[in-house]
Order: C-alpha cells, then sequence, then structure tokens
C-alpha cells in the first residue's frame, strides 16, 4: 500500500520532492535566499596566526608612531572604520558568491617580497605597505575578485593609516611652507602690518615669525582628508560627491592654516609676541580646524542644493 502511494504520488503531475523549511518560505515570500558561506574557520585561524607573527612588530610600531606623530594621529580612527565598513556591507558581502582562483597568488608572492625588501632595508613603509599588497593577493585568491571589489575601499581606507616615507614627506612639506609664508606676506599687509618675506620666514617689525614644519599645514592636509573621507562616506551616497567632498579638502586645508598664520602674525605685531607663540598658537591650531570641518558640511550641503535644484528641473 506504501509502494503504491509513493508511486502514485511520483506519477502524479504538479507533485515534486519536499522541499526544506526554508525554501517554502522563500517560494511564499517570493524571496530568494541568500548563498550561505561555509567558513573553513580552522585553515583561516591559521592564516591569520601566520600574519600576526609576520606583522606584529610592524603593527605594533605604527601604533606608536600614530601616538608620537602629530601628523599622523588620525590613524587611531582607522581600524574602527575600517571594521564599520565591512559590518555596513555585511549583506552584499553575503550575496557575493565566493570563487578561489590562483589569478591573485603573484600578488600573495610580490606582498611577501616587499616586507623582505622593507625589513632587511630597514624600511618602514615598505613593511607597512606590504600588508596592504598581500592582503589583496590573499583576498582575490582565497574568496574571488568580486569580492575583493566589494572591498576595494576598505583597502584604501587602510592606506590612510600608513605614515608616508619622510622623503615623500618633506617634498610635499617644504613647497607647504613656501606657499603658506606667500600668502600670509601678502595678506598681512592689508591690516596694516609691513613685512619681508625670506624663504619661509615672514620678518614683522616685531620680531621674525617662522613658518616651520609643523605648521606647513600638512598635519591638518592629512588629517582633515582622512575626515572628509569618513564624512563623505556617512552622509554621501554618491561616488563622484564622496570624491569631490575629499577633494575639497585640500584647499580647505590649506586656507585654514594660511588663516591661522595671518592670525598670528596679528598677535604679534598688535598684542604680545609670548602669547601669539604660545596660547593663541595652540588655540588657533584647533579653531582652525574645526572651522575646516564646518567648511567641509557647508560643501556637503551645497552640493545637496544643487542636487535638489537638477531633481526639481528634470
Amino acid at each position: 500500500m506504501n509502494e503504491t502511494a509513493a508511486l502514485s504520488v511520483e506519477t502524479v503531475p504538479g507533485i515534486s520532492e519536499p522541499r526544506s523549511l526554508d525554501d517554502r518560505t522563500a517560494s511564499h515570500t517570493g524571496q530568494t535566499m541568500a548563498p550561505s558561506w561555509r567558513v573553513p574557520w580552522g585553515p583561516i585561524l591559521v592564516l591569520a596566526a601566520l600574519l600576526v607573527l609576520l606583522y606584529h612588530r610592524v603593527a605594533v610600531k605604527l601604533v606608536i608612531d600614530w601616538y608620537e606623530l602629530p601628523d599622523f594621529s588620525h590613524g587611531f580612527l582607522i581600524p574602527f572604520f575600517a571594521a564599520y565598513l565591512v559590518w555596513d556591507k555585511r549583506d552584499a558581502l553575503r550575496r557575493t558568491p565566493v570563487k578561489p582562483t590562483w589569478s591573485g597568488l603573484w600578488l600573495v608572492a610580490l606582498g611577501l617580497f616587499e616586507l623582505l625588501v622593507g625589513v632587511f632595508g630597514a624600511d618602514l613603509f615598505f613593511q607597512r605597505t606590504s600588508f596592504i599588497l598581500l592582503a589583496i593577493g590573499l583576498i582575490w585568491t582565497l574568496l574571488g575578485k568580486k569580492l575583493l571589489s566589494e572591498l576595494k575601499f576598505v583597502l584604501f581606507v587602510l592606506v590612510l593609516a600608513i605614515p608616508l616615507p619622510t622623503i615623500v614627506f618633506n617634498q610635499i612639506t617644504f613647497p607647504l611652507q613656501l606657499f603658506a609664508s606667500h600668502i600670509a606676506a601678502e595678506v598681512l599687509p592689508w591690516f596694516q602690518v609691513p613685512v619681508l618675506q625670506e624663504g619661509n620666514v615672514i620678518n614683522l617689525p616685531a620680531m621674525p615669525l617662522e613658518v616651520a614644519e609643523a605648521c606647513s599645514g600638512i598635519r591638518s592636509l592629512m588629517s582633515l582628508f582622512t575626515v572628509a573621507v569618513i564624512f563623505g562616506y556617512l552622509v554621501e551616497r554618491s561616488t563622484s560627491r564622496r570624491v569631490v567632498l575629499a577633494l575639497c579638502s585640500i584647499p580647505i586645508a590649506v586656507a585654514a592654516n594660511v588663516a591661522r598664520i595671518v592670525g598670528t602674525g596679528l598677535c604679534v605685531q598688535y598684542w604680545d609676541p609670548q602669547k601669539a607663540l604660545g596660547f593663541f598658537h595652540e588655540f588657533s591650531g584647533w579653531l582652525m580646524f574645526v572651522v575646516s570641518l564646518g567648511l567641509l558640511y557647508g560643501v556637503h550641503t551645497t552640493m545637496g542644493l544643487f542636487g535638489r535644484g537638477s531633481r526639481h528641473t528634470a
């Protein structure tokens, strides 16, 4: 009897094999179930242990540099923001199929070679960037190119946490010193302050004012650019607007630094040189950074207004 019933079920049109509860639920709601990841935790833990073994000294020195170098103190924000980015894209990552490939193996080898060059050449920049290169190669090899594409912005953000090599840093800093000195020397006479510029030194009647490396604006430039990248991701939905917001942080940071130098020159001339180079100098740095954040928000608001105007026109 049971065999006859079973045969009759198989031969009746429109009746298929029993489905799982998840399949029945998906069919009833009309939704497609996202592919589930089967994570091989054993190999992942072994790989993580090897990465910790290779890079623990590099990571410790990087954190020390974030603490000791004010120009790169924004690095403390980067790991938390990168983790947020991965969490924010978790649904897209789950939907992306895992397709391991050998195509990224050459990047793994190149990253390890760069690490060796950095270690034996005592080059911290090579050691640190080798981790990014190695991460790209491992993601490409173990997870596939599509998942690497989903994580490309996360990897870019990690690059912002790496201090620039000294030779590149100096190539950027010195022109900024000269530019800020020149603009400040042009603006100060508008306030009846006679000046004589000699390189990065602005000679005032009260005393010479040197635009040192720390006053070049590189500190506020790099920090403001990083904040603009984070802010743009949180408030903008268009990639083009995020790029515009990040690029606008560069002239904003330079202009804010020039305003800080002009303010210091005015305090030296009309107030007290000691106070101008002491409390006011430190306070004006924080004040200009806050003003720069306000200008970034103004750029964001302006782009929103233009966006609404174009939609109404359309």
